[in-house]
């Protein structure tokens, strides 16, 4: 089980930073930032010294880099690094990570993660958190592991091991539209939903008022009701109309549990505040990011004019990626090469919108490619998250052309150079071709 191996790494890990100073490296993603800041928050209680580096990715030369002395921790990323960190002779690694295995682990590296046992999803923030439980009382840390759950979209799956970490961050659940900020008003909501994406609805005003007309929704001086206040009638009756947006792709999954945690003495809708910690870091903001999951007030004013910003450029790199004439399709996947048309930072995102907007068939891989410099950043997800291992997919075609892959069975990405952008499409197109000769 996943809490003896935490319970037992956590013991060898007060020994070995008695008299060491420490190095976090942590995932600049919501579920890496929440991560940081558990351990940046467990640290000072200790009052040990440490230091922290926020990465897009863990490539060899980060890893060299590194002060070989030093502590070193890893969170939510290193899995699949295994290799660099054996021929950086770094002396003691600590990694704590939900990402799939695939290399050796070397001889002076503790590894959490739920894939060497029972396989449990759970995010790399939820580890974190129980890691640090078992160095010093940290309750008030269980919310950020909850935000960091959330941002990996693991929030369907509630096992016991979440749950405990959801009663011990108080957090209050609502059955609901699954479309946030549930505390915001309702025309506002839609007009920016991206999770679900709802063609005709998303980004178009006037659709969203026409909408909430036809159901009956007006607006109370001059302010539309947030979700968690409709009653039980006005909820059936806008659940309805979204459906009926949607039923020509059979899938209905836009009702759900809604997760509330106090964050600045206030009841904050979880997905708004991950989304808002994810907008930080992709704008190459984290230690706002990380400010903000430290309660700094100074840094929500910042995080929700970031956020805003970040939204406006994930609808038009949506609009660019859902509009593009030159997709390449195939029999089970689809390759959206934009280019630098759409940063790298968000391609991520935007892959994973399509792939919970019903538009495209249950299985299907979803590919995004967009410049970052000299190299090609690339996301894979599965529509509906079933099908082909979109990790095994990725890795398969890295091996022939050289880059960086890591991730999930259905979410995964990879780094390549941006000379190898033919050969990554040619080689996509022919394992797939393979597959169906298989069929």
């Amino acid at each position: 089980m996943v809490e003896k191996r935490i319970e037992l790494i956590a013991k060898e890990f007060l020994k070995k930073i008695e008299n060491k100073e420490i190095q976090i490296i942590s995932h600049f993603d919501t579920d890496g930032i929440t991560s940081a800041a558990i351990m940046i928050k467990t640290l000072k209680k200790l009052d040990k010294a440490f230091s922290v580096k926020i990465v897009k990715n863990l490539d060899e030369k980060t890893i060299q880099n590194l002060s070989r002395k030093k502590i070193t921790i890893f969170l939510d990323l290193a899995s699949n690094s295994l290799n660099y960190i054996k021929k950086s002779k770094l002396e003691n690694v600590f990694i704590i990570d939900h990402h799939e295995v695939t290399q050796e682990i070397p001889e002076n590296v503790y590894i959490i993660n739920p894939e060497l046992d029972s396989k449990e999803k759970i995010s790399a923030s939820g580890l974190t958190y129980l890691f640090c439980k078992e160095l010093t009382p940290n309750k008030e840390s269980a919310k950020l592991a909850i935000l960091g759950m959330i941002g990996d979209c693991l929030e369907k799956n509630i096992d016991k091991i979440n749950n405990q970490i959801l009663i011990e961050a108080e957090t209050v659940k609502k059955r609901g539209l699954l479309i946030y900020p549930s505390t915001r008003p309702i025309n506002r909501v839609l007009e920016y939903s991206s999770n679900p994406y709802i063609p005709g609805i998303t980004g178009n005003t006037e659709e969203v008022l026409n909408l909430l007309r036809t159901i009956g929704l007006t607006p109370k001086n001059g302010k539309y009701k947030s979700i968690i206040e409709l009653d039980e009638k006005e909820m059936s009756k806008l659940i309805t109309s979204i459906l009926l947006l949607k039923l020509q792709t059979g899938n209905n999954e836009i009702v759900g549990d809604i997760f509330l945690i106090k964050i600045f003495n206030k009841l904050e809708d979880a997905r708004e505040l991950s989304a808002m910690i994810n907008a930080c870091s992709r704008l190459g903001e984290s230690e706002t990011a990380l400010q903000f999951c430290m309660e700094i007030q100074k840094a929500r004013k910042k995080a929700e004019a970031l956020h805003i910003k970040y939204k406006q450029i994930l609808m038009s790199g949506l609009e660019y990626a859902s509009n593009i004439s030159e997709k390449i399709k195939g029999k089970g996947y689809i390759i959206i090469n934009t280019k630098d048309n759409v940063k790298d930072t968000v391609i991520g995102t935007i892959t994973s919108i399509l792939s919970n907007s019903l538009i495209y068939e249950q299985g299907t891989i979803i590919i995004g490619m967009a410049y970052d410099k000299d190299k090609i950043k690339i996301s894979s997800r599965n529509v509906g998250r079933s099908g082909k291992n979109v990790r095994i997919v990725l890795s398969d075609v890295i091996s022939k052309i050289g880059g960086e892959v890591g991730g999930h069975e259905f979410a995964a990405g990879c780094i390549i150079e941006k000379q190898k952008e033919q050969e990554f499409i040619d080689n996509i197109k022919k394992n797939f071709e393979i597959e169906k000769i298989k069929i």
